[in-house]
């Protein structure tokens, strides 16, 4: 299972990016940008379970990505795992639940493919 430090590592080691924390009323909201253009290709967040929809109570570790493939995930996911993009553009982005239930290869293979989305 994927965590948030794990993507972090992932950022800076694949693409040398480290994470901005630009609002000072949400301190774990990571921005995930390019160096040279200043785009996001990530957005790490920590929500309430309910504002997203899922069961249960407490908070949930998420991340947006940019996806040419946003419906294939969405309908070939398991439930509670993928959902549309929370407060980005649902046709583009994506929301990934950083549980047991979204594998880790296909969430590595989506913030590559948002890297090179967002060039």
């Amino acid at each position: 299972m994927a965590r948030r430090e794990d993507i972090l590592a992932y950022a800076a080691r694949v693409f040398q990016t480290e994470p901005e924390y630009p609002w000072s009323q949400y301190p774990e909201y990571a921005v995930l940008r390019h160096a040279e253009s200043g785009k996001w290709y990530g957005l790490l967040m920590t929500l309430p379970r309910a504002r997203l929809g899922l069961a249960g109570t407490g908070n949930v570790d998420v991340v947006n990505l940019k996806s040419d493939h946003v419906l294939d995930i969405l309908l070939r996911s398991a439930p509670g795992s993928a959902l549309p993009a929370y407060h980005m553009n649902k046709k583009h982005w994506i929301t990934i639940v950083l549980d047991d239930s979204f594998p880790d290869e296909e969430l590595y293979a989506l913030i590559d493919e948002s890297h090179g989305l967002t060039r």
